[in-house]
């Protein structure tokens, strides 16, 4: 169930800056959430939203689909998985289709005026592998990636795409709790060493007694890190 580039316009919570716009943000959901529940959870996180001065920040939903650790039950999710291990083949097929859908979005900040290396895109749990498939295979031009309790499985896509760059690679923030039980600390740990070793730059944060949740200190750490990628211009 692909999506076809141009055909398909997801819908997006936006939270506008305060001031002039220089530079945007695409934040990308866990699976069965959506961009209007990702930005609430974050608001009661951090007792407010996540605001700049100068970046717009986008929270988009992905469409609904069947996905098959739900016994293909219909959710609103990136892409399928086989299952959620970091030991099976990726779902290629449904990542890609995405990656299309997620290039127009890019594309629709473009035409505002928003230049590429002042796009940073991010997400939590499944929202962030998604960011990580869409920056380093497709946009190696934007800013940087943030990717909090996620992970890539053993042979993505990713790291073949890697081994076979040159050039410069956004830079990638990367946190993930100890007590997660959905997606093991030790996956996002792997995910990190290796893109680390295809000469990503990357710091991985562990986060102690965090289960698969957002936590008021990544999302502050996080807010600092965006800023030193996107400051004010």
């Amino acid at each position: 169930m692909a999506a076809a580039s141009g055909s398909v316009r997801l819908q997006r919570c936006v939270v506008s800056p305060a001031g002039r716009h220089t530079a945007s943000l695409i934040f990308l959901h866990g699976s069965g959430d959506s961009g209007q529940g990702l930005r609430t959870w974050i608001k009661e996180v951090l007792n407010q939203d996540l605001t700049f001065q100068h970046i717009k920040v986008i929270y988009p939903t992905a469409l609904p689909r069947p996905y098959t650790p739900m016994k293909g039950g219909i959710s609103n999710v990136w892409f399928d998985r086989f299952k959620i291990s970091n030991d099976c083949p990726e779902h290629l097929e449904s990542i890609d289709g995405m990656c299309q859908v997620l290039t127009d979005l890019i594309g629709d900040e473009v035409k505002g005026g928003i230049q590429k290396n002042r796009i940073l895109l991010g997400g939590f749990s499944m929202g962030g592998c998604m960011a990580m498939h869409l920056a380093y295979r497709k946009h190696r031009d934007v800013a940087g990636v943030f990717a909090l309790s996620s992970f890539l499985n053993k042979a993505s896509a990713v790291y073949q795409a890697l081994q076979k760059s040159d050039g410069v690679l956004p830079e990638l923030f990367q946190c993930h709790g100890t007590a997660d039980e959905l997606v093991l600390h030790s996956w996002g740990e792997e995910t990190n060493s290796t893109l680390k070793f295809l000469g990503v730059s990357t710091r991985f944060h562990s986060l102690p007694d965090v289960y698969h949740e957002l936590s008021k200190t990544e999302l502050e750490k996080l807010k600092t890190w965006i800023l030193t990628k996107l400051p004010e211009e």
